[in-house]
């Protein structure tokens, strides 16, 4: 019963957070990468290589790593620095741009 209940817990989360990341606007997500861009590049296409691409990802799944870098369910001191800042808006937002830019393909 305990799985069953953590399953869908996960899927309505997970519905959520994609419902959410839905209302950000990427225009405004762009202004507010500013500070995003000295690591993970202008357009969320990070040069490097021990800062994660940003562009290209789902919208949801960036929302929700900001979540978690913001209450400490992700450790990363200079992420939780930022993402501290953040409003609610301002998370959908930048989730919103990211997601809404190309991501650079590595090769294998």
């Amino acid at each position: 019963m305990r799985l069953i209940l953590t399953v869908l817990f996960s899927i309505a989360l997970g519905m959520t957070a994609a419902t959410v990341s839905a209302a950000g606007d990427a225009d405004k997500g762009k202004e507010k990468s500013a500070v995003c861009a000295s690591c993970h590049g202008v357009d969320g296409n990070s040069t490097i290589p021990a800062n994660p691409r940003l562009a290209g990802q789902h919208a949801s799944y960036l929302l929700q790593a900001l979540h978690d870098y913001k209450s400490g369910a992700r450790k990363n001191p200079i992420m939780a620095g930022f993402a501290g800042t953040l409003s609610e808006e301002d998370m959908q937002d930048l989730a919103a741009y990211f997601a809404s830019q190309s991501g650079l393909a590595t090769p294998d």
